[in-house]
C-alpha cells in the first residue's frame, strides 16, 4: 500500500498573479447559524434575530450578519489561499452588494492580485487576493481584498501526526 500526503494547500512558490481559485465548497446559511453568530459576538441589531421585527422591513426577512459573510467566505477560501499561512495581514476594500438571507447558499472564488517576498522575513511571501462570495442565484454577495503572508514550501511548520499502529 503507498500512503499519500493530501493536499496541504499553496505555499507562497504556488502562487501566480491572475490565477483564479475556485473554493471548492459551498455552504447554505441557516437560521441557527444567523442567531447564533449574531449573539456569539454580542451584535444587538434585532433584524438577525427577531424574525417579527424582521418582517417589518423592507426585507420581510432576517439579514444573514454580515460579519457571519465575511467570515463564511474567507474560510471558504483557506484551502486554495491561507492554507500556510503565517499571518493575515489585512481585509480591504470589503463591499456587500447584495443581503444574505436564511436559506441561501453561499460560493466563493478568489483571485491573485499580488505576490511578493517579504521585504523582513526570508521565510514567507506576501500575497493578495480579491475574494469573491456569491449565492445560489449567482448574485454576488461580498467581494473583499486580502493579504497574507504565506510560508515557503521548504519554511512551513510541519504537522506532526501519529503513525496509525497496525493491529
Amino acid at each position: 500500500m503507498t500512503v499519500r500526503d493530501g493536499w496541504r494547500g499553496r505555499f507562497f512558490e504556488d502562487f501566480e498573479v491572475g490565477d483564479v481559485y475556485e473554493h471548492p465548497l459551498g455552504r447554505t446559511v441557516t437560521t441557527t447559524d444567523n442567531i447564533w453568530f449574531t449573539l456569539l459576538t454580542q451584535n444587538t441589531a434585532p433584524i438577525h434575530f427577531d424574525h417579527h421585527y424582521a418582517s417589518q422591513t423592507e426585507f420581510g426577512r432576517p439579514l444573514v450578519d454580515s460579519t457571519f459573510t465575511v467570515a463564511l467566505v474567507t474560510g471558504q477560501s483557506v484551502t486554495d489561499v491561507s492554507q500556510n499561512v503565517m499571518a493575515n495581514l489585512s481585509w480591504d476594500e470589503v463591499r456587500l452588494p447584495a443581503p444574505v438571507f436564511e436559506g441561501d447558499t453561499i460560493y466563493s472564488r478568489s483571485e491573485v492580485l499580488e505576490k511578493r517576498e517579504s521585504r523582513s522575513r526570508p521565510n514567507v511571501g506576501i500575497v493578495a487576493v480579491k475574494t469573491t462570495g456569491y449565492n445560489q442565484e449567482g448574485t454576488v454577495v461580498i467581494t473583499f481584498k486580502r493579504t497574507v503572508m504565506v510560508y515557503k514550501k521548504d519554511h512551513s511548520p510541519q504537522s506532526s501526526r501519529p503513525i496509525p499502529k497496525e493491529g
